[in-house]
This record gives structure tokens, C-alpha cells and sequence, in this order.
């Protein structure tokens, strides 16, 4: 460890620290949920039936309590993520989530294990694939991992959807919102209704609900309109529409079928056109009424999964999924200023009007079988297998041509994990491997005339790579553990980005295409303490990999992917303590991270220049307080995301980070007749710059925005 990380450590320590320390949900009845023997939650991201304590990883549970609090002040899942996790991006409050990392990558974001991301094509529109009224948990798995496959890079941020009822009859659940900007302005108002409805009559169970959401305009806090993305597509400004449906029969005492769809529909209502901001004199992008071209940015997401469980097949846990997934991202239509979009075949050069739309399909499988190996307790075993089939396109929809050829995906992946438990469960040993077989076919094709109209002889490459992982755990007594391990995550190269660039003749895909994985190692050790008052703890991790996925601006503004060896280091501080006053408790969270990659334009292996905010979150540090006793439940919490400097011999110092600090609040009452809360984000109504903006394209104008300033949220939400 080096000097300075000792020296943060020792500050990190005497300032107390934690993100949002390990909570566990409070219905035993989410989707695939189980508890373990001791009575906590599984974490079903983990792929395991064992508590969290017996896995070598530094896991958060978000509960639902938690989770409806922090999305009344924030808005949404991803929101609420990034609040409470210090190693989390602060968001850019924007549909598109491009370069929102956690431990400086990207991690997997998954409703009931199906991944919703689409690397192929990178459209960053994971983190609103459903509405948080339906998510009973939030599982974060930190670092780079291989249990769910591809994407896993940064970690996995796993939403548990309702679980099946419990109780004969009827029962559900009503929400009422409407939310406001600091004036009251008009076009700043809000609102959101969501039910939900349940029966349940011997072995069978039914769960079917709805959510809209109307959001207003945001204004920063020196009162003026936040300037809109209409490219990438907004949250502000929109609708959203989002089912959700789930069918179970219990096939025995553990064993039990369920069916859940969902569908959600986020449509920018296509209002405002944006206003240049100036960064010279600190203006921020703003935004006036006015009529966008095209069709506004909307993102689509419809799945359907099967699972059939049985938590005592043959003494083991058995564990089977497929599943079907399809998303359609649209994104605004615009005049490109660096003619991308171009055709002097179809009119005049700098007249053309389009738009593109990501299209992706997914079908999956996924079996796992755990149980304790007979006549040898001591040592668990689970075996399984993955199947994946992803096919993605994007498509210019106003003239129908094509961007990014139909490229199709096909992983198959079985796995092993051991866990071997010694002198009384004090040690553990655990480990595993994961054998990724994966192919990428696109048939030929021809670019736009941008990039030359250029016949591209299609291709199948693929790749073969085996993916280990191990750790060890020492409990010495109960409530304390110290863990060190050793995991691989992996994912695959944004296509697209590559195959829609060609722009030179001979080219084929089987030579030229280098879909080789990202794969990053991850290396941590930690403590954790939970005794008490108290629940602490601390993770030191490294990661690295030799073919990393960065995105970097090219002059005209669009990011291109880069593959190169980046490395990452970082630390987490946790601690969460009880206060004499029944009900109160605080909090305080830090992190940490470096990360650092090879920018020579002959890439020699040696980082030299930092990863700036577009591949990389800011230093930060969390403070909360709250109370939860009898009827009354109250938060206090503030961020101070830290000023950075990056360096490098690339580096742009008008990409230096200042710093800001935001604090929210939040209480509620149980009337006896459902709770009334009132929430209230940016409490000080702060006026500040967004991580994204003030850390990339230093001479765009249009791109340059301010956060969200005081706004309120009144809810009410009944439970029958």
C-alpha cells in the first residue's frame, strides 16, 4: 500500500465512514429470495444460497424502506444507488447514463439476474428499464466479477422486483406524488400514481400493478431552467409508463414456477430546445420553449422471465431462469455538425435531419444447482450454466438506413464455485471458474457516406477465456470477518462504435474486428464488523486490466472506444453507528479512487495519464443522520464530492474537477391510514455544476449543466 493511501487511511478511520452499510430488505418474500439459516436476506446476485458473510466480496443490500426514501428525494433507482454508495458516479441526472461507473468501471445493472445493459451497442439507457415502485431491493456486488456473466466489470447492481404474497386474499399497495422546483413554477411540476395489486388463493398467486409518472422541467439553484440533452434523451421534461405483472404456483413445500413481465416506456415530452450555456463566464446550457426536430428521445424496455426454484431439490438449491428481453432506444433527431449523418444522395450537404435507434434482443438461460457435498458438510459446491443470445442494431429511423450492422452475440458459460468451511465455520475457502465460450457474427455490409459508403466483408470472430475467482474469510468471532480475494470480470468491446467507422476498402471482420474481452482483474482485501451499535467496515481493491474500454472525445465531440491498459485503485471506509436516543442513528461514507491508463499513441503497457471524469467518479465523503422510531421515520444525508485535479500528458486542465456538496432531507408519518413524507433534495438549494460536465468537452456549450436545485417531493403511499 502506498504512503498516501496509508495516510488516507488513517483519515478515512478518524473521521468515521460508510456508504449505505449492509440493510436487509424487510419482506422475506422478494422474487427469488430465500433466507439463510442465521436469517438474513440471500443475495441472489451472488449466485449462492450462503449468506453474505461466507462470500469473500464486499456486498450492500439496499432494503425497500431505504429505497422508497432515497427514490422520493432523487427519482429513480440509479439516483438512489449513487447516493448511497461513495464509489458510485454521481449521475449526470440525465436518461443517458454514459460514463457512470462504480470502482471506476462500469458495472452490470439487472432485474431478477436478466442483464438490461447492451455492450454490442452501448446506449447507457440500463439504469431505467423499470420503475423503482416495483423493486423490492437493491443487491450491489462490488468489483469486477463473472457470476452473471457479461458486463460485470465495475460490480452488479441487481433490482429484485415484489415478491409473491404471503397471506390468503387480496392485498396491495398505492403511491401518490406530486413534486415542485423551489419557486413552484409551473412547468416544474411533477406527479406520480402507482398501484399495485395481489392474490394470492392456495398455490397460486397473482401480482399485477401500474406506474405513470408526469416529471416538470428542472431549474438549478439560481432559479434557471437545466438545459436539456435532446440527443442522448432527458428525465426531465417526460413520461413514463410502467407494468409490471407476476405469476407464481407453489409445485410443493420449496419448489415453486413463476412468471414476471414488465414493461417501461420513458418518452421526452418534447417541449424545449436547449440554450448554450458559456463556460468561460460560468453560464450553464439552460433551455426555452420551443418544438425539438424529430421524434423525442424515448427509452423502451419489455422482458418476460420463467423461473422454476426448488430450495431443497435433493438436499441442494436448485435455481433455473430463460428469459426474454428487448429494448428500443431512441435518440433525438438533430442536423450533425460533423456531418455523421450526411448524404448528398439524399439532400444537400448540412440539410439532413436524423435520428438513430438502438435495437437489441436478448434470450437467456441460466441453471445453477448448490448444495453441501454428502458425507463431506463442510464444503458446498454449485455448479452451473449460462446461455446467451443478443442481437443489436442501430438504425438511422428517418431514412431508414443503417448505422450499426445487426450484429449477433452468442455466449455459452458453465461455472463451478467451492466453499470449504474450517474450524468451526471461522475459515472459509472459496473459489471458482467460469468457462466463456462466445462468438459475434455480422454478415457484410456498407457504411454511410460519411465513412465512405465502404463495403465491409462480415465475419464470426469469437473467443474462448477462462475466468477464475478465489478468496478467503477468517469470522474469528461472530460479527467480525476479514476477507481477501481475487476475482475476473469481463465484458465485451462496444462493436458498434468500431463496425459503424470503417472507412477504408478490404476490410474483414474476422482480421480486423478485435472482440478479445475486457477483462478485469480485481484484487481486495477488507474487514467488516457488525456488533452492537456498530456495523464498520473497511475494503482496500486494485484492479486492473490490459485492454480496458475507455471512451475518449475525438475534436468533434463524439466519444470513440479506445482499448487500453487501464489500472484502478481504490479505498472504502464503512461505519454506521447506533446513538443512545432510541430510533437515531449516523452515518458517514468514504471513497477513494485513483485510476490511471496508457495514453502513447504506440501503446508501450505503462499508465501515464489519470482517467478524467468521464471513465472515473470523483472522491467523496458521506454524512447522514436519521431517526426511525413508533410513527415517525426522518433523514438527514449530504455528499461532498472532492475536488481533483487530473494529470497526464493529455490532460486538459479546463477538466479539473472544484468539488460541490449537496445534502437532502426526508420525513415521514405514518398517519394509520398510509404514510404521508415530504422530501426535499439539494435542501440549500446549492447551485453547482455537474461531475460530467465540468470534467469533459471544455468547449461545448451546449453541454455544459448545472444540477438540480431544491425541489420538493409530498407523497402518500397505503399498503392493504
Amino acid at each position: 500500500m502506498h504512503a498516501n493511501y496509508l495516510l488516507r487511511l488513517a483519515i478515512g478511520a478518524t473521521v468515521l465512514a460508510t456508504p449505505a452499510v449492509p440493510a436487509f430488505a424487510e419482506d422475506g418474500d422478494a422474487a427469488g429470495s430465500q433466507r439463510a439459516s442465521g436469517g438474513d436476506i440471500v443475495v441472489t446476485a451472488a449466485r449462492s444460497a450462503l449468506p453474505p458473510s461466507a462470500l469473500p466480496l464486499t456486498i450492500d443490500v439496499i432494503d425497500k424502506k431505504s429505497l422508497d426514501q432515497q427514490i422520493a428525494i432523487s427519482g429513480s433507482v440509479t439516483d438512489a444507488v449513487a447516493t448511497l454508495t461513495p464509489s458510485f458516479s454521481p449521475t449526470r441526472q440525465k436518461l443517458s447514463g454514459a460514463g457512470e461507473t462504480l470502482r471506476g468501471r462500469s458495472p452490470l445493472f439487472a432485474i431478477n439476474g436478466i442483464p438490461q445493459s447492451t455492450p454490442l451497442r452501448d446506449g447507457s439507457r440500463d439504469g431505467f428499464t423499470i420503475d423503482g415502485f416495483f423493486v423490492d431491493r437493491v443487491e450491489l456486488i462490488y468489483g469486477s466479477n463473472a457470476l452473471q456473466g457479461i458486463g460485470g466489470t465495475g460490480g452488479i447492481v441487481n433490482q429484485v422486483t415484489v415478491g409473491a404474497p404471503t397471506k390468503e386474499g387480496i392485498g396491495g399497495r398505492i403511491l401518490l406524488q406530486g413534486s415542485a422546483d423551489n419557486d413552484f413554477s409551473g412547468d416544474g411540476l411533477g406527479g406520480k400514481a402507482a398501484g399495485l395489486i395481489q392474490y394470492k388463493t392456495g398455490r397460486f398467486d397473482a401480482t399485477l400493478g401500474a406506474a405513470y409518472e408526469k416529471r416538470g422541467t428542472f431549474y438549478d439553484g439560481a432559479g434557471r431552467r437545466v438545459g436539456l440533452n435532446l440527443t442522448q434523451g432527458e428525465t426531465q421534461d417526460s413520461r413514463t409508463l410502467s407494468l409490471f405483472g407476476r405469476f407464481g404456483y407453489a409445485l410443493g413445500d420449496t419448489a415453486r414456477l413463476d412468471l414476471i413481465a414488465s414493461h417501461f416506456r420513458l418518452r421526452g415530452a418534447g417541449r424545449y430546445v436547449a440554450v448554450a450555456g458559456d463556460r468561460l463566464t460560468g453560464v450553464p446550457t439552460s433551455a426555452v420553449r420551443g418544438t425539438p426536430p424529430g421524434e423525442a428521445a424515448t427509452s423502451q424496455t419489455d422482458s418476460v422471465a420463467l423461473s422454476l426454484t426448488d430450495s431443497h431439490l435433493w438436499g441442494g438449491n436448485f435455481v433455473s431462469q430463460i428469459f426474454w428481453n428487448r429494448t428500443r432506444d431512441t435518440f433525438g433527431a438533430e442536423i450533425n455538425p460533423i456531418a455523421t449523418f450526411q448524404d448528398a444522395q439524399l439532400a444537400p450537404i448540412g440539410t439532413l435531419l436524423d435520428q438513430s435507434q438502438n435495437r437489441s434482443r436478448k434470450i437467456g438461460a441460466k441453471i445453477s444447482y448448490e448444495r453441501a457435498i454428502p458425507g463431506f458438510e463442510a464444503l458446498t459446491a454449485t455448479l452451473g450454466f449460462d446461455a446467451l443470445w443478443d442481437k443489436t442494431e442501430q438504425r438511422l429511423i428517418m431514412t431508414n438506413r443503417v448505422w450499426v450492422p445487426p450484429t449477433d452475440f452468442r455466449s455459452f458459460a458453465p461455472f463451478g464455485q467451492l466453499n470449504l468451511a474450517l474450524f468451526d465455520r471461522k475459515l472459509r475457502l472459496a473459489g471458482g471458474v467460469r468457462w466463456e465460450n462466445d462468438q459475434i457474427r455480422i454478415d457484410d455490409y456498407t457504411t454511410l457516406a460519411s465513412a465512405g459508403r465502404t463495403f465491409v466483408s462480415g465475419g464470426k470472430p469469437s473467443f474462448q477465456d477462462m475466468l477464475f475467482n478465489g478468496g478467503v474469510i477468517v469470522e474469528p468471532t461472530a460479527g467480525f470477518r476479514l476477507y481477501a480475494s481475487y476475482a475476473e470480470g469481463f465484458t465485451v468491446p462496444d462493436v458498434g462504435r468500431i463496425t459503424r467507422a470503417i472507412n477504408r476498402p478490404g476490410v474483414d471482420l474476422d482480421n480486423y474486428l478485435d472482440i478479445s474481452p475486457i477483462v478485469s482483474n480485481n484484487r481486495e482485501i477488507g474487514a467488516e464488523l457488525k456488533r452492537g451499535p456498530l456495523d464498520a467496515s473497511i475494503a482496500y481493491f486494485w484492479s486492473s486490466s490490459d485492454k480496458g474500454q475507455l471512451l475518449i472525445a475525438n475534436p468533434g465531440g463524439i466519444f470513440d472506444v479506445q482499448r487500453l491498459r487501464t489500472e484502478i485503485q481504490g479505498l472504502e471506509i464503512n461505519l454506521g453507528m447506533a446513538l443512545p436516543i432510541e430510533g437515531a442513528r449516523v452515518q458517514v461514507g468514504y471513497a477513494h479512487l485513483k485510476g490511471r491508463y496508457d495514453s502513447d499513441k504506440v501503446p508501450d503497457g505503462k499508465v501515464d495519464t489519470d482517467l478524467d471524469g468521464t471513465n472515473i467518479s470523483p472522491d467523496r465523503l458521506n454524512l447522514a443522520a436519521s431517526y426511525d422510531r413508533g410513527r415517525v421515520s426522518a433523514r438527514v444525508q449530504s455528499q461532498f464530492y472532492l475536488s481533483r485535479t487530473f494529470k497526464g500528458p493529455s490532460r486538459d486542465p479546463r477538466n479539473d474537477f472544484g468539488g460541490y456538496n449537496v445534502t437532502d432531507a426526508s420525513i415521514r408519518y405514518d398517519t394509520g391510514y398510509g404514510g404521508l413524507s415530504l422530501s426535499v433534495q439539494n435542501l440549500f438549494d446549492t447551485f453547482y455544476i455537474d461531475y460530467s460536465s465540468d470534467t469533459r468537452l471544455p468547449t461545448d456549450n451546449l453541454s455544459f449543466f448545472a444540477g438540480r436545485g431544491r425541489t420538493f417531493t409530498l407523497g402518500w403511499d397505503y399498503r392493504f
